[in-house]
């Protein structure tokens, strides 16, 4: 007999999750443990049950289904294998396919749902897994935080959805030579006339192009704008500071101080000490 795998069922639509526990229930190795009517209630359960299997709404109130994966992960509890259920249609989903996550349309097809069962039978006890995992937390990385809205109004619009992806590496043309600088390496990068000033532990490179377009190429998780003329790799802000005269600075990890503009103070505090 296959693994009886324990699923949560969650889903704000209570005939939702009615028709998708009717028709898992036609597989005796799925032992439905819960179902849960919001991501709230979906994260005490996976505390509670500690699932092999979740069934997951996209878009709920409050807490949606990219939260509560990011909750999952934040609170360091183990991640189930997740199969996202949407109302959206095929071509709204493409870019979740590009990440090789299951999903399923509402109402859940029988045919479908067979298939996704047995790819999750197969995968349940491989290295596939774990590769399956990682992509799903990249695919949660992406579009959390500033993104999320916007990606959750592009299926509700039946938009394509545009999960962002930003590059690891910066080009940098200097002298007829390309150099590739490792996004992780950027401590900071600050404006010097038409040019912006890459500065790694090793070096300084020199880059032709606006504050508006690097803000653009780099993930806003890691990087934050302190200033009109700099930007700073948020791994390397050591401390946040305030002076007698009302001014704020930022001491980067290798001593550097960096002023903070008012117009950024409130939210440079935020993201450095929360």
């Amino acid at each position: 007999m296959s693994k009886l795998l324990s699923t949560i069922i969650v889903d704000d639509e209570p005939l939702a999750r009615k028709g998708l526990a009717v028709r898992l229930q036609e597989h005796p190795d799925i032992n439905i443990v819960a179902q849960c009517s919001n991501g709230r209630e979906a994260l005490e359960a996976v505390k509670t049950f500690q699932p092999d299997l979740l069934f997951l709404d996209i878009q709920m109130p409050g807490l949606n289904g990219f939260g509560v994966v990011e909750a999952i992960l934040d609170q360091g509890l183990d991640l189930p294998m997740v199969v996202f259920v949407t109302a959206y249609d095929q071509y709204a989903m493409q870019a979740f396919e590009v990440h090789a996550q299951d999903y399923l349309l509402k109402p859940a097809d029988e045919q479908r749902l067979a298939q996704t069962l047995d790819k999750i039978r197969q995968n349940i006890s491989s290295e596939v897994n774990a590769k399956h995992k990682s992509k799903l937390v990249r695919l949660v990385s992406d579009v959390t935080g500033n993104d999320c809205e916007k990606i959750l109004q592009e299926l509700e619009n039946n938009e394509p959805v545009s999960i962002s992806s930003y590059s690891d590496v910066l080009a940098i043309k200097d002298a007829g030579e390309v150099s590739r600088v490792p996004v992780k390496d950027i401590l900071w990068i600050d404006a010097a006339g038409d040019y912006m000033c890459v500065h790694t532990h090793d070096n300084t490179h020199i880059l032709r192009k606006t504050m508006k377009q690097l803000e653009e190429v780099l993930d806003p998780r890691r990087f934050l704008r302190s200033h009109r003329s700099t930007i700073v790799n948020k791994s390397y802000v050591d401390k946040f500071c305030s002076q007698l005269n009302g001014e704020y600075y930022l001491v980067m990890s290798n001593g550097k101080e960096l002023k903070v503009s008012r117009s950024y103070k409130e939210k440079v505090k935020k993201s450095v000490t929360t």
